[in-house]
């Protein structure tokens, strides 16, 4: 089996990109659904917040509201680290148990989407890691604008993360996301190839 983390700039292509590689057999897990399942009404993520940042920060039904402590989190450095001094450690743990759950194939490929990757320094628990990137910012502002958030908010949370040329660097394999979704998917088919490869070549 092959653990392969994934990361990428917000609103760069990764989800895209995880769901190709799913198509193509690899199972694939998401950090932004395991911390989602940490916000729900009496979760572990959200009884955390309720404790170090108040219950002002809960919806009416018991979860998180998100939209408010993120816009808290992404003007407040301090407060960020809290947060992820609190969630950090939940979400590592559910994604290594995914990750070392028994496999009934030995060639499974299995994908590991963790936007902070390299800032939480989670790296080192995967074989491999994969940096997707689109460079134009003005497509990733536009895509953020499509969920919600103003002009500054997604400046705010871009400029919150490394760059992409940063991320891309550190990386084991690079995908540049700034073609159509045919040729991403073509990089998808690429990836896996080259681990399936890298597999077939390790004792």
């Amino acid at each position: 089996m092959f653990a392969l983390a994934m990361t990428g700039g917000i609103a760069g292509g990764k989800s895209l990109f995880g769901r190709m590689l799913a198509g193509l057999g690899a199972e694939v897990a998401d950090a932004d659904e395991t911390v989602r399942a940490l916000h729900a009404p009496g979760a572990a993520g959200s009884q955390a917040v309720a404790r170090d940042f108040g219950a002002d920060f809960l919806a009416p039904d018991g979860s998180t509201d998100r939209a408010r402590l993120g816009a808290l989190v992404f003007a407040d450095p301090d407060a960020r680290r809290r947060l992820e001094e609190v969630l950090h450690p939940l979400v590592r743990s559910a994604l290594l148990a995914w990750k070392n759950r028994p496999a009934a194939d030995p060639a499974t490929v299995r994908v590991a989407q963790i936007p902070l990757l390299f800032e939480s320094g989670w790296f080192s628990d995967w074989d491999a890691a994969a940096a997707v990137e689109t460079s134009d910012i003005e497509v990733r502002v536009e895509r953020l604008a499509g969920r919600g958030l103003s002009r500054d908010a997604a400046l705010a949370r871009i400029s919150a993360q490394l760059s992409p040329e940063t991320r891309l660097a550190r990386a084991d394999f690079a995908v540049r996301n700034d073609g159509s979704a045919e040729d991403l998917r073509a990089a998808a088919r690429i990836l896996l190839d080259n681990i399936r490869r890298r597999m077939r070549q390790t004792p």
